[in-house]
């Protein structure tokens, strides 16, 4: 019997694998990346010059471990703000080594020649996909933000970088930012929104009829932003995909 099993997990595993193989003739090796952010005629030539002077033995790979170290260490940072707030600052600066580390990655392996276009598209973005539960996770661990608000921002998130990956698998483009917006414009936000809570706190601002905590107010702003930019975006591009291939039978 054992036998019969272990026969059985074999050619299961087998198969598992062999029907997981990826094709070669996709879009990834010759991806087209859009990036119109705000922060971009900055932020370009600055990893250039840091892909340009980066040590040897340096890897993409090594910067890429840093980007989700820090994620670690935002979520941690918000987790403990709870006890103090100058962990605050800690956050702040997790978020600038996952700038460092998520941003200049890729720069580094186009620099040196070394790009591995598949693997890069799918490890960088699996990491920055579980790196950001984890940052949600810990903000929505601090006193700053409802617990559930923390997961909501999470999953419109989430729901970007869907939208983002699906249309670069059906067009060869991958759109980096919205709306003028990127991830390093959300860094900045992240960043001066922490530096805003340490000193003035986390005052609670009246609606109307519905009283909540500043730092909530703006959590809820950013849920609107994504999910319904996310929805005006989706619409686009199935509108514009639906030109390029016409109606069935034309």
């Amino acid at each position: 019997m054992g036998d019969v099993l272990s026969g059985v997990a074999g050619l299961a595993c087998k198969y598992s694998i062999e029907s997981t193989k990826i094709p070669m003739n996709n879009k990834i090796n010759n991806q087209r990346r859009i990036n119109l952010s705000l922060l971009t005629p900055l932020e370009k030539p600055a990893l250039i010059w840091l892909a340009s002077h980066m040590p040897a033995w340096v890897s993409s790979d090594m910067l890429t471990l840093l980007g989700f170290f820090a994620s670690l260490l935002i979520a941690a940072s918000y987790w403990l703000t709870q006890y103090n707030s100058v962990f605050l600052w800690l956050a702040s600066f997790g978020f600038l080594l996952n700038w460092f580390g998520d941003s200049l990655d890729g720069t580094l392996a186009r620099t040196r020649h070394l790009e591995r276009p598949k693997y890069g598209f799918f490890v960088d973005h699996m990491v920055d996909s579980i790196a950001a539960i984890f940052m949600f996770i810990g903000l929505g661990l601090s006193p700053y933000i409802n617990f559930t608000l923390a997961l909501f921002a999470c999953i419109c998130y989430l729901l970007v970088s869907i939208l983002a990956y699906l249309y670069t698998n059906v067009s060869g483009v991958f759109r980096i930012s919205y709306i003028r917006l990127g991830p390093t414009e959300m860094r900045m936000l992240a960043i001066l929104a922490n530096t805003l809570v340490f000193f003035i706190g986390n005052p609670v601002i009246s609606l109307g009829f519905f009283q909540t905590p500043i730092y909530n107010a703006l959590v809820v702003g950013i849920i609107l932003l994504l999910f319904i930019g996310t929805i005006i975006v989706a619409i686009i591009y199935g509108t514009e995909l639906a030109k390029l291939e016409g109606k069935p039978g034309q």
